[in-house]
This record gives structure tokens, sequence and C-alpha cells, in this order.
């Protein structure tokens, strides 16, 4: 389980840095990024002698201008080095190249897409622990209500569906953790490591770091452009590709109930829930399962690019980089948790139908062969071969349980035990009948993890123990961003400016 540690307290942002990180403007793109890495190589080299400080003005001043000049509506926001130096030249003249000693286009446009990564993996974080926090909310709403369950598309087994989704928010919570494993690889900066195996130029790659929020760098040079950053969106995608196979996963459950002519559970009607057929009147098709599926194919799609474009090529090449692609990916997981989140939210469910459609099956028929093992010492095998057989009885005279006949019950034992000792039925009728019970066979559940309440209530103070972490962890993180930016701001705000 994640552990939250008070060094959230270190983060904390004081009221001059929230001050300067207010007054910056502009998305966080690759211009943004650019720019903070001039910043952040001006202060530092300034500070350590590897620049001339009767250049830090004019070159302080050339920054300035063009981030300005970017942040106006319909200004340059260049995404490549080689884009935006001229701007640089122009506001600052050519000395301004002087801060690109011991840098290249290689490690600053890897430090960029790492941030922008690194943004946009926390903003599917939050909205899958939103989406998940739904999941959880809407189990303890129906920690009671009593549903079938299905496996091979046929009704099984009775269940709380709050069990049920508790089921899926241990998924989504695996998808949590692996967004946090990912990240903890993903912010790491590879500034200063220039192309293949850094320069000859002392760069600070730990100052570089600080500043630009990632809490350390990643140690090889060659690794830094090569491979890592190559392997981020491999990574990228394989947890949109699970957050999407949860989704669909959880949709066609869904989507079954609608092929019955009484579900038990459905959308909310209108309200961009459900549309009228235009045709057949009577047909409310489920337009926003059928989006939500659709939009989650669409990410797994997204998800196999890095996978293609990263196979078969030489180390370091552009292929899987490209960051507003990577981005599109991530978002679109982001969409498929919203879309999840709105069918959670817009879900009708009647208690009543589910146990009269558990009633009207045989789903509970398992459990004669478990009391008739537990309680009387009976091999599973021969109980089961016994509960088979009243099923087959039962479908082909077309009889509901609460309606068998004890007396077809004794008959059928005596003839599928003959052999294997007592003949006679030790279960009385009472005790047949309340076998058969959905809701005793969910009460009398003994696994650990299972629907019983005394388990049910340990798993969902667990699930929003989990929640909350994970909340916290996603603040803690994003706070050393913000953190780490406004402290550049501060202290490129204290270099000298050009009066000119």
């Amino acid at each position: 389980m994640l552990k939250t540690t008070v060094s959230a307290l270190a983060l904390i942002i004081s009221t001059q840095a929230v001050t300067a990180f207010a007054q910056q403007t502009g998305p966080r793109d690759e211009f943004f990024w650019l720019g903070e890495i001039n910043k952040a190589t001006t202060v530092i080299n300034s500070e350590e002698g590897l620049l001339d400080k009767s250049m830090v003005p004019r070159i302080t001043s050339g920054i300035s201008k063009v981030l300005k000049d970017g942040n106006q509506p319909g200004g340059k926001r260049p995404a490549r080095v080689i884009e935006f130096e001229p701007l640089l030249i122009e506001a600052a003249g050519v000395e301004v190249t002087l801060l690109h000693a011991g840098r290249s286009s290689q490690d600053m446009h890897a430090t960029m897409r790492a941030a922008i990564m690194r943004e946009d993996m926390l903003r599917l974080a939050s909205q899958l622990n939103k989406t998940s926090g739904t999941v959880v909310k809407l189990a303890e709403r129906h920690a009671n209500t009593i549903v079938p369950n299905y496996t091979n598309g046929v009704a099984a087994q009775p269940n709380s569906y709050g069990h049920y989704l508790l089921g899926y928010a241990a998924g989504l919570d695996r998808d949590a953790q692996r967004i946090r494993e990912a990240y903890t690889r993903l912010d790491r900066s590879p500034m200063g490591t220039t192309v293949l195996n850094g320069s000859s130029w002392p760069l600070n790659r730990n100052r570089m770091a600080d500043y630009l929020g990632f809490s350390n760098i990643v140690d090889n040079a060659y690794d830094a452009g090569q491979i890592a950053s190559v392997d981020y969106p491999v990574e990228a995608g394989s947890i949109v590709t699970s957050i999407a196979l949860h989704t669909g996963s959880y949709i066609e459950d869904i989507m079954t109930q609608y092929a019955q002519p009484r579900p038990w559970m459905l959308l909310q009607e209108g309200g961009g829930n459900t549309y009228v057929s235009s045709a057949m009147p009577q047909k409310r098709n489920p337009g926003l399962l059928n989006s939500a599926r659709q939009n989650a194919s669409t990410a797994i799609t997204l998800a196999m690019g890095p996978i293609l474009q990263a196979h078969n090529i030489p180390p370091g090449m552009m292929d899987p980089k490209d960051a507003k692609t990577n981005s599109a990916m991530i978002n679109s997981a982001i969409k498929v948790l919203q879309n999840w989140d709105t069918i959670l939210n817009a879900l009708v469910i009647s208690p009543e139908r589910a146990l009269e459609e558990l009633n009207s099956d045989w789903t509970a028929s398992q459990e004669l062969a478990d009391v008739l093992m537990r309680k009387y010492k009976f091999p599973f095998r021969a109980g089961h071969h016994f509960a088979s057989e009243i099923v087959d009885y039962a479908k082909t005279n077309n009889i509901k349980p609460s309606e068998f006949p004890y007396s077809e019950a004794k008959r059928i034992y005596a003839e599928a035990l003959k052999g294997h000792g007592n003949d006679e039925l030790p279960m009385s009728e009472e005790e047949f009948r309340a076998t058969l019970n959905p809701l005793a066979i969910i009460k009398n559940r003994a696994t650990v993890g299972g629907p019983q309440p005394a388990e049910m209530v340990r798993m969902l103070k667990a699930a929003k123990q989990g929640l909350a972490q994970q909340d916290a962890w996603i603040k803690e993180r994003q706070a050393r961003i913000n953190s780490s930016l406004a402290k550049l701001d501060q202290d490129f705000d204290k270099l000298p400016k050009s009066n000119k």
C-alpha cells in the first residue's frame, strides 16, 4: 500500500513562490519548457561562473521578451530548439547561444517531453482516482444489493453488486500503482547529457533537475536520450491499455442487460445516456455505453502506436517520441475514465428485479454441494452431481428453485448417490430451501475477500484509504513541480536585466 510521509510538508509553496508562479501564463507545452530550460541554464551558469556575468542582463532580457511575446494571443510558440533559438538571437543577439554550451537539442527535447508526459500522467492519475472514488461510493451504496454475476456470458452465482464493483476498484488500484511506478522512472531529468555521452562543459545536472521539478537525473547519458525517452511512451501506452480494458470489460457487462426484455440494470434514460431508435419506438439505445466503448477502443489503438513506432528502429530515433501524439494517447485514457464516471452516475439498479432473476434460475445450486460437503462430509463431486441432476430436472420441467418439490429432491438424491452410503437426503426441507436463498448465500460466505458484510466493511475501508493516499501522492508530486518552477522564476527575476 502506498505510504505517505511528512515529506509532503517540505513541498508547501511559500507565499512569495506562489506569487512568482502565478505570474506564469500560457500552457505548459514545448515552448513553455524550452523557456524554463533556458531560464534555469542562465541562473545556474551565471552563478557557477560558466557564463560571463556581463552577458547576463542581455540574455535574461532576451529570454523574457521571447516568452512574453509567445504568451500573447497569436504569439510564436515554437516546439523545437532549432526554431526557438532564432527568436532568442533576434531578441538578445548571437551571444545568447553561449547558453547552448553543454546542451543539445536532443537532451533539451528529451527533457521537455519528459516534463510534459510527467504532468499528463498526473492528470491521468487524478481522473483515475476520481473515477475509482465513484466506483467505491457505488460499491458502498450497493454492498447489500444481491445480483447475478456471470461467467462465460452465463448467469453463474449470486453476488453483492458492491463486491463486484470492489473487484473493479482493485483493478483500477493496480492501474494507479502502475502510474506511480512509471512516474518514478519518468521523473528523472535528461538535461545536460547533450547527445550521447555528455560534453566537456560541466553543466550542473542536479540543479537543472531541481529547478525543473524533477526528483532526480537519468544517470547514464546514453540512456537519457537514446533508451529511456523511448521507454516512457511505451510504458504509458501499457497503462492506457490496462485502463481501457478495464473500462471495456465493465461496459460489456452492462450491455448484456440491454438484450433482456426485463433488465435489472440500465442507464437513466435521456440526458445523453440513451436515445430513441429512429425506426423502432420501443428501443432506447445505450448511446453512452456505445461511445464509451468506442473511446476505449480508440485509446487502445493509440496506445499501440509507441510500440509499433519503437519496433526495429536504431536507438534514439524520433518515431515514438512526439509529445503531442503521446499526450493525445494519455488524454484518450482520461476521456475513457470520464465516460466511465458518467456511466456509474447514470446507473439505475433494481434490487428487486435482480433478486427475481436470481430466484428464477439456479445460480445458487452450487451451495447444495457446498453444504453437503461442509456440514455432512459428502465429497464435493458427489454433491455437485446431485445438484446438477436437480437443475436438469427443474429446467426440463420449468420449475423455479423456490417451487422445487422437496420429495423430488429426496428421490434425485437417493438415485444420484446410490452406492455412496446413506441414500437419505440429510437436509430437511427447511434447510434445503434456505440453502437455495441467494441472500443467505452472500451472508454466510466465509472467504477472506468475499461479499459477506464484515469483509465488505473491511474492503471498503481499505479502498477509501487507498484513494486518500493516492490523492495525497498526486498533490505532493504536482506541488513539487509547481514549487520548483516558482523558485526558478524567483531566481531568474533576481538576475539583472538590460535597460535596452
